[in-house]
């Protein structure tokens, strides 16, 4: 059944990059705040070390997972197999969001392929590695990535990315700020 590691073994990464999906969760640290938990897909996912990970987050219609991250870093990521053996992976950790012109982004940006609507990169420092069976988890056949955030951007134009950001990106839906907003904030 599960298993506990202090680190993400080499199986476990290679499990990783087959993944076509992953989940992320975060939550706010009040009681009344809600918790968040987002679907990923394309290829955005990377493990830099076997106690860190990043993925290039895109522009969508909310922030929830950077606003967390900047009010107490905590973070989990999901795999589930949809095919092959079952297995569910959690990596457990503190995390932070990395925005275009910070030195940080300078190391981290090659990991990744360029996309027109990336908005940061999401680092998480990984403390709990957990398995469990994932008996119950269905068979599923990966068909192919969604074109449609790509291409909603490619017919909005780069131009439009900054004032959607702030009218979508810049507050949580519990009124935590991004670090978009701190940066738009302290540029102003």
């Amino acid at each position: 059944m599960g298993k506990v590691f202090d680190h993400i073994p080499a199986d476990q990464i290679e499990f990783i990059k087959r993944q076509h999906i992953f989940f992320v969760a975060t939550a706010p640290l009040g009681a009344e705040g809600h918790v968040n938990v987002s679907p990923k897909g394309l290829d955005v996912f990377r493990v830099l070390g076997s106690n860190r990970v990043a993925y290039l987050d895109l522009t969508g219609s909310g922030n929830e997972t950077s606003a967390h991250l900047l009010e107490n870093g905590r973070i989990t990521l999901m795999f589930c197999a949809f095919e092959g053996p079952a297995n569910i992976l959690r990596l457990y950790g503190t995390g932070h969001s990395v925005l275009p012109n910070s030195p940080e982004w300078d190391e981290l940006f090659p990991h990744f392929t360029e996309m027109l609507s990336m908005r940061q990169i999401v680092v998480a420092d990984i403390d709990r590695v957990q398995t469990s069976c994932g008996y119950a988890v269905p068979f599923m056949d990966y068909v192919e990535d969604r074109e449609t955030l790509t291409k909603y951007w490619e017919n909005k134009g780069a131009e439009k990315i900054p004032a959607y950001q702030a009218e979508k990106n810049f507050v949580s839906i519990d009124g935590l700020p991004t670090p978009l907003a701190v940066v738009h904030k302290e540029q102003s």
